[in-house]
């Protein structure tokens, strides 16, 4: 099924059916030009659609190799593909004796993908790898 969608400054209009939309390219002629195969129909109908991954980094105050990981987290962020949060331990007892100071650790859907250091590119090859 296509949504109904009205995006007046790109000229495009989507419908809810096949059968709406070829009466609506019929009246709208620009959007024969528009299969249903192209990726903007495909992406508005796919439920789906991969998820953004999940990146956790477990962190605390006055580290400085959690600094720089939260920094090249955030720079990589910007290219989308994944969402990342920070939690500090020392907010939690248990947390505290789990990582110790064994911090900064990343990790990526649940699975530990780092600690101490990240590489950037490493990161990327096992987040979309």
């Amino acid at each position: 099924m296509i949504g109904i969608t009205h995006i007046p400054s790109l000229g495009l209009v989507y419908q809810r059916s096949v059968s709406d939309l070829t009466k609506t390219a019929r009246t709208f002629p620009f959007l024969s030009t528009f299969p249903l195969e192209n990726p903007l129909f495909s992406a508005l109908e796919s439920p789906g659609m991969p998820q953004p991954r999940s990146v956790v980094v477990y962190s605390r105050k006055g580290c400085h190799l959690c600094e720089v990981v939260k920094e090249s987290l955030s720079k990589l962020s910007r290219r989308g593909g994944f969402t990342w949060r920070e939690i500090d331990v020392d907010t939690d007892a248990e947390l505290r004796r789990q990582f110790n100071d064994d911090v900064p650790v990343v990790f990526i859907d649940g699975r530990k993908a780092f600690k101490y250091h990240m590489d950037e590119q490493e990161f990327l090859r096992k987040l979309f790898g």
